[in-house]
């Protein structure tokens, strides 16, 4: 079989699974999503809810507004940023090769997990990592998936803090400075019931697996 094809039957086994993390049901503010949405194309900053914990975000494509995010987070570059997808074909959309490792993860996966890949594609150079990886996740969040499908391009996704400062798990855990400072807010109530950051894991085209963050 060739690689192409054994690639294509583990993404599809992905594909056609039933999803084991879906999020509670809910009516989404599509006034407030399409208001964030709008200040997300004109390149802007948001701070909006996640699938984890509150979190800063912008076009992912966008090299100008990632500035404005390792600026506004007070960041060193040298640290690098999560970008939330989808969907499966998003994910391949910006990651040259999805190593078969990665694409079984993703098959009995159950929580929110970010996974570090080798050799992006597509994104602003300054979402990538100084040893040229990615941290993505696929988002089964349904305000953060309808954001992400309106953009049509991938989220930005750090924790909505001032660097050093502690995760906000709460609307009122984000400082008033950061609120003033960035373009849009969007000021809802976590979707999820278990509030903690993501699982980090990077898989390596080479087979090299390391957990980054449980």
């Amino acid at each position: 079989m060739k690689n192409s094809d054994r690639h294509k039957n583990r993404r599809d086994q992905v594909r056609g699974r039933k999803p084991k993390n879906l999020e509670p049901k809910i009516e989404l503010p599509l006034e407030d999503i399409n208001n964030a949405v709008s200040a997300l194309k004109k390149g802007g900053t948001l701070i909006y809810p996640t699938d984890t914990i509150y979190g800063l975000g912008c076009d992912a494509y966008n090299y100008e507004a990632v500035e404005k995010i390792y600026a506004l987070k007070e960041r060193d570059k040298s640290k690098s940023l999560i970008v939330l997808v989808d969907s499966f074909n998003m994910l391949e959309s910006i990651i040259d090769d999805i190593p078969d490792m990665a694409w079984e993860v993703l098959k009995v996966n159950k929580k929110p997990l970010t996974i570090i890949y080798d050799k992006p594609k597509n994104v602003a150079e300054n979402v990538v990592a100084g040893d040229g990886s990615l941290a993505v996740r696929v988002t089964n969040d349904p305000l953060c998936r309808s954001m992400i499908r309106k953009l049509k391009r991938p989220l930005v996704s750090t924790s909505a803090n001032l660097s050093g400062d502690s995760s906000p798990i709460e609307f009122s855990d984000i400082s008033q400075e950061l609120i003033d400072r960035v373009d849009h807010v969007l000021n809802l109530p976590l979707v999820h019931k278990t509030i903690k950051a993501s699982t980090i894991m990077k898989i390596s085209n080479n087979g090299v697996f390391k957990i980054i963050r449980k």
